[in-house]
């Protein structure tokens, strides 16, 4: 007994031995992280770095890069680091390879190893974050409740005109559509064109005076000092700070509104249904040129002549919605978005009817017609055997009480007992099952033959 227990205490002893050094083991592998830095240099990169020490070989690693309002990081793999000690990760976000930033966008990055030694446990650093900033000039800032304003050019006066105007424009927007705003907005008000144009990126369209970037709550314009006072300012802003709040009304992560709603209540709100869309729409409707509703979901068209119809048709369809069905139905249509719903959805639980019938309806109120559809059309019902469309067979009665419709020119006649169809489709069946059945007995004595042969060969 005393040698049974002996021997069951140097087990155990030998077991927790090991069970201690396959933690020492673990602990010793385990890869610990220093403090991360990230710098941004606009116009160029963001490199992030990120110190580390490890006593055993790392297998991987990566970068989660997050940007705003995205879904979760981008997983971005990064060159491991090469043998033991303290060692530094790096990447570097280059914006002519990876593409354009818009100033003010911040960016949080947190890295990531897999230790050779433990490849099921991957190990996480802590969180960096960086706000990429336009660093060329030194910006002024105005605060008032909601809405931050930054310029570079002109007095207190100009950047109070301009926190004032926006002040006013998400106050009004806000009451339209609804909603109430409660995260700052920042303005940064631009007096250089090629700047502004450089802050805003490549492919920016020569006519734009303005831009709202909803998903870093940033309103950027090109106004001078000497232009803060000329009636376009007060269009410009507005139009685009309302494009913010309609983005804060309508946020889900199912389905954007479509873009004929977004730029037709900013500019239904910063400039109204005014003469000139009146006269656009008129000319239009008259020569037939006017673009459904329905294509204008997405990007408006390029051309000035169909770009500048587009934001007319969308202003003509909102002013028309309001005046309509009334804010109230706006109000509600906006907050269906809000749920995630389809277009269809949407305006049949607002207006009570799909967006279709809608566009349809605005057509008509302008004295237009739909115009004709190209590309796929549905196609026309085929013939369907007769009882798939509720009809009797030809020749057959009616059950008493039931109703019947006379079957059209290209129904297919269904064979009912008893008839020379259900014999002549009997007969046919009866054939094909005889064909099957013998085409298996050939087949089936082939294989016997087959199997035969490869027998007497053997045997030979």
């Amino acid at each position: 007994m005393g040698r049974l227990i002996s021997s069951v205490v140097m087990a155990t002893v030998i077991a927790a031995g090991l069970l201690l050094a396959s933690v020492g083991v673990v602990a010793a592998a385990t890869p610990t992280f220093g403090a991360p830095t990230a710098t941004a240099t606009f116009g160029t990169r963001v490199v992030f770095t990120q110190p580390i020490h490890t006593d055993g070989a790392i297998a991987s690693a990566e970068i989660l890069l997050t940007f705003p309002l995205a879904a979760g990081p981008e997983v971005i793999p990064v060159p491991a680091p090469y043998g033991t000690g303290d060692r530094l990760l790096s990447y570097t976000f280059d914006l002519s390879i990876d593409g354009h930033i818009a100033p003010n966008t911040s960016l949080t990055a947190r890295w990531r190893v897999h230790p050779t030694a433990m490849p099921d446990a991957p190990v996480t650093g802590p969180l960096v974050a960086v706000t990429y900033s336009d660093t060329r000039f030194d910006w002024k800032t105005a605060s008032g409740t909601l809405v931050r304003v930054h310029w570079y050019q002109g007095d207190a006066a100009f950047g109070a005109h301009a926190l004032q105007i926006g002040e006013d424009a998400v106050a009004s927007a806000s009451k339209l559509l609804g909603v109430s705003e409660t995260d700052p907005i920042d303005f940064y008000v631009y007096a250089d064109q090629a700047a502004f144009y450089d802050a805003l990126g490549p492919g920016t369209r020569e006519n734009v005076g303005g831009q709202a970037n909803s998903d870093i709550r940033t309103m950027f314009a090109l106004v001078t000092p000497a232009e803060i006072d000329q009636p376009w300012v007060d269009i410009v802003i507005p139009h685009e700070l309302t494009h913010l709040v309609f983005d804060t009304a309508t946020s889900n992560p199912y389905h954007f509104p479509p873009r004929w709603l977004n730029e037709g209540l900013a500019v239904y709100q910063s400039q109204g249904y005014d003469p000139g869309y009146r006269s656009t729409i008129d000319a239009g409707a008259r020569a037939g040129t006017l673009i459904p509703l329905d294509g204008l979901t997405g990007q408006f068209p390029t051309s000035y002549e169909r770009f500048s119809l587009a934001y007319a048709e969308s202003t003509a369809a909102v002013d028309f919605l309001v005046r309509t069905y009334g804010k109230e139905a706006l109000v509600t249509l906006i907050k269906s978005y809000a749920s995630g719903l389809t277009d269809d959805e949407a305006f049949s639980q607002a207006l009570g009817l799909d967006a279709t019938a809608f566009g349809d309806a605005w057509l008509k109120s302008v004295g237009a017609v739909a115009p004709v559809r190209f590309g796929p059309q549905p196609a026309a019902p085929g013939p369907v055997p007769a009882p798939w469309a509720g009809q009797q067979a030809p020749g057959s009665s009616a059950a008493p009480g039931s109703t019947s419709r006379p079957a059209s020119p290209t129904a297919i006649p269904t064979a009912r007992p008893g008839s020379d169809l259900a014999a002549t489709g009997a007969s046919a069946s009866g054939m094909a099952a005889l064909v099957v059945a013998a085409a298996i007995a050939i087949l089936s004595a082939l294989g016997l033959y087959r199997v035969r042969r490869r027998q007497d060969a053997a045997d030979a």
